[in-house]
């Protein structure tokens, strides 16, 4: 069995019968960390559950097509041995976080109710929705998503036409002082927007005063109804500048500006947001999208608007790296948003510079129980690496990165074929012939891949789509320059 695979056809259900027909474990908690990559971790939630009461927790699931192969899966779950778990406590602009998992300033964190039971659920700290002086008018529908399979169940791109809070400023201030005030080891960040010098000023101030530990300049909203606001400021490094400065007058609490995506050179703006003083950078907001469904027709018209999920990580960790190498912001810090689901997706952030992380896309798909799987995954990952301080893993694998220029061109890394693996279905021949390189030939007798050595030239496409893993990578070697194709 394909743990994975199979753990990904879970529906994720409230109140999971599957579970209830338990009485000594959780199975949909142990497929739940398979599919949030806490593979290693999974088999405490069923070491306890009999072969008889797997069988009723299969037999219980409400899959629409076929039950979750319940049995079978636990059986294939490794055994491992924890190990104590270290804290994931780290500073950022000098605010003691429990953990670096924050709610981002959207539709996931717009009342009270929401952001306790975030809080209640382990989730570190929030970025409260952006708040302002506007009047704020929503469409409907303001959602649409681009599916994994068909137009049902999980998306890995999502677009957003939401704008800021709905709530009365005074409501929302008094939200953010009850949320302080109740949760006073959580981080409670204030997101705000203004028109005006005035209105940035005012709307900082009173976050101040309301108790927050900082505040959130939202230079980034793709979709805002008014000119003048979001992204249009967030392309402007003069504006940038401006409004940025007239709030670190303002108050003493850190200053955070979030940038947007929609921009050639995303350092232009953030070096103008650190020549005015700011304490932090968010990255990134979403970026302006369009998608052609039914559902994202507004009364029959469309327009462009935010994109996030799993689909734009690698687009939000290429502009975090622009920012960190820059020599001019290399003394402000980082919080990075874009694309994170996973304990994985997250440290990838902290790798790259970022001291804490925003989820949204994932939290509106799954709901804030995530968090268990980010926390205790992070957690692991250090054990096992026995790295005792969350704060040594930020920005370790910024070394790593070069030029295009400076990239070894001398050397090849050839793929390697396991043909007890291999079920022959013949994708990687078909890749490689008609996007690679023609390297790869199909044996029919033996429904097997066979390598053309001197026409591979070690792209691994073929690595790439092969659906059950049976290509690897083999040691790099240096090229050989006799061979044609090299």
């Amino acid at each position: 069995m394909n743990i994975l695979e199979e753990a990904s056809r879970c529906l994720l259900c409230a109140d999971a019968p599957c579970s209830k027909a338990c009485k000594n474990g959780d199975p949909a908690r142990a497929i739940r960390a398979v599919r949030f990559d806490n593979l290693a971790l999974a088999r405490q939630w069923v070491r306890d559950c009999p072969e008889e009461e797997l069988a009723a927790a299969e037999k219980a699931c409400i899959h629409y097509d076929r039950p979750i192969r319940i049995r079978e899966l636990v059986k294939a779950l490794p055994e491992v041995v924890q190990k104590p778990l270290p804290s994931l406590a780290i500073d950022f602009c000098g605010i003691r976080c429990e953990n670096p998992f924050f709610l981002a300033s959207s539709a996931v964190c717009t009342n009270y109710e929401m952001v306790a039971r975030a809080f209640d659920a382990g989730w570190g700290g929030v970025f409260y929705k952006t708040i302002c002086l506007q009047e704020i008018r929503e469409v409907s529908p303001r959602f649409d998503a681009v599916h994994s399979v068909g137009d049902k169940g999980d998306f890995f791109g999502f677009r957003n036409m939401e704008q800021l809070s709905e709530n009365p400023v005074d409501e929302d201030f008094e939200i953010l002082r009850r949320l302080k005030q109740n949760y006073p080891s959580k981080v409670v960040i204030a997101s705000i927007m203004g028109r005006e010098e005035e209105e940035w000023m005012e709307l900082a101030k009173r976050a101040e005063a309301a108790g927050c530990d900082a505040v959130e300049l939202n230079f980034s909203c793709p979709q805002m109804r008014q000119a003048g606001m979001g992204s249009d400021v967030g392309q402007d490094p003069e504006l940038v500048i401006f409004f940025t400065a007239a709030v670190k007058r303002s108050v003493r609490i850190p200053v955070i500006p979030k940038m947007t995506p929609n921009i050639t050179h995303i350092s232009d703006i953030g070096t103008a947001a650190c020549f005015a003083g700011a304490d932090a950078i968010s990255a990134i907001n979403t970026i302006k999208s369009i998608t052609m469904g039914e559902g994202s027709e507004v009364n029959g018209n469309q327009t462009g608007s935010g994109y996030s999920g799993r689909a734009v990580k690698p687009i939000a960790l290429r502009h975090i790296l622009s920012m960190v190498l820059h020599p001019m912001m290399q003394k402000v810090q980082y919080s990075g948003v874009g694309g994170i689901e996973t304990w994985k997706d997250a440290l990838e952030f902290i790798q790259l510079g970022c001291r804490n992380v925003q989820v949204c896309t994932a939290v509106m798909q799954y709901g804030y129980r995530i968090i268990d799987d980010m926390i205790i995954g992070l957690q692991h990952y250090m054990a096992e690496r026995g790295v005792e301080n969350l704060a040594d893993l930020v920005g370790e694998r910024l070394p790593q990165f070069r030029l295009p220029s400076n990239l070894d061109r001398d050397t090849v890394v050839y793929p390697k074929f396991d043909a007890q693996k291999c079920i022959g279905c013949g994708r990687c021949t078909i890749s490689c012939a008609d996007g690679g390189h023609q390297a790869l030939v199909f044996n029919e007798e033996t429904r097997k891949p066979q390598l053309l050595g001197p026409k591979c030239v070690g792209c691994h496409l073929c690595r790439l789509v092969c659906p059950v893993g049976a290509i690897s990578s083999s040691k790099r070697i240096p090229k050989r320059h006799d061979w044609a194709g090299h």
